[in-house]
């Protein structure tokens, strides 16, 4: 029987903080200790017997993992607080996903060897990990014509943008709308992409161009891939599938993929499409997946599970 590790998320109320609280009830081997929320302290957290307490009162001493779901520029802290003190901790914010901050990139199936007994764990940002898992395999195998540029337009689900009250995501602002935002590589997310791809394959060119889609959850990203003469989709494709054959949260779709294939599962799910004339030398990639599963929660139970040296699986739905 595996033992049981006990549990503490800071931040327990946002929409990364509350599907993280889901997996952990769910999770045969994680136990709940507390969850932290400034707002609600006092309420009964997430339909546990629990309440929430405000992070200050955390008892960190009592557990053996903390997942830290606060915005950027608080969460890092008690991610290396919580660290310091011996515990496993993994930052689901951006604040250590740069190269110097001393905590390791969870992305488990590029570098898993890494994850794996770290005490630290900057868990990747929803858009980088879709485009870093689809691009891998093909720029280690030298399919990308690296003299062009990459061209990735993204799309998220509204619950991506976080749970504060904001005007241009209430209903009635997004319904019936789709539109691009942090245009002209601005994106908080581009300095994290461009350090992954480089580290994949050296520095890439690359567009990055996200965009609001009007739905609750789910990531879809179209990539197009400038490629050498003689490759094509099916050369991607079998690139792909030999890379992620034991991979259990990458699927290798004969078609494209679509949000709904994925939503609801701790999965990367990968297409890839000629395009007609192939003048320009491209293939489409198209990565789907969900933002709040392998895109934040589901992928920071995958790294705690490799943490504690439990199965990576364990816990998290395909």
């Amino acid at each position: 029987m595996n033992r049981m590790f006990k549990a503490g998320v800071i931040g327990a109320t946002g929409y990364t903080g509350l599907e993280v609280v889901r997996l952990i009830r769910a999770h045969p081997a994680l136990r709940l200790v507390f969850a932290t929320s400034e707002s609600e302290a006092g309420r009964a957290a997430g339909g546990t017997d629990l309440r929430y307490v405000p992070a200050e009162t955390a008892p960190l001493a009592e557990v053996d993992v903390v997942f830290s779901c606060l915005p950027s520029g608080e969460s890092g802290l008690w991610a290396v607080r919580a660290a310091a003190a011996g515990l496993a901790a993994v930052d689901l914010s951006a604040d250590l996903r740069e190269p110097g901050t001393g905590a390791v990139y969870g992305l488990p199936e590029l570098w898993r060897d890494e994850v794996r007994g770290a005490r630290l764990i900057a868990n990747p940002g929803c858009y980088p990990t879709g485009i870093l898992v689809g691009l891998a395999p093909l720029l280690r195998a030298g399919l990308v014509d690296r003299g062009r540029s990459l061209i990735i337009d993204a799309a998220s689900g509204v619950t991506g943008a976080g749970r504060n009250a904001r005007r241009d995501l209430l209903f009635g602002e997004v319904a019936e709308d789709y539109r691009a935002y942090g245009v002209g590589n601005r994106h908080r997310h581009v300095p994290e992409i461009g350090v992954g791809l480089a580290r994949l394959a050296g520095p890439a060119e690359f567009v990055f161009t996200p965009h609001l889609l009007p739905i609750r959850r789910g990531i879809l990203e179209t990539i197009y891939v400038p490629v050498p003469d003689g490759v094509n989709a099916a050369v991607l494709a079998a690139a792909c599938r030999t890379a992620y054959a034991a991979e259990p949260f990458v699927a290798v779709l004969d078609e494209l993929p679509a949000v709904r294939d994925t939503v609801g599962r701790n999965v990367v799910a990968l297409g890839f499409a000629d395009v007609a004339g192939q003048s320009q030398r491209l293939v489409l990639l198209v990565a789907a997946f969900d933002n709040l599963l392998k895109g934040a929660a589901g992928q920071a139970i995958q790294n705690a599970n490799l943490m504690l040296g439990l199965p990576e699986q364990e816990g998290l739905p395909q």
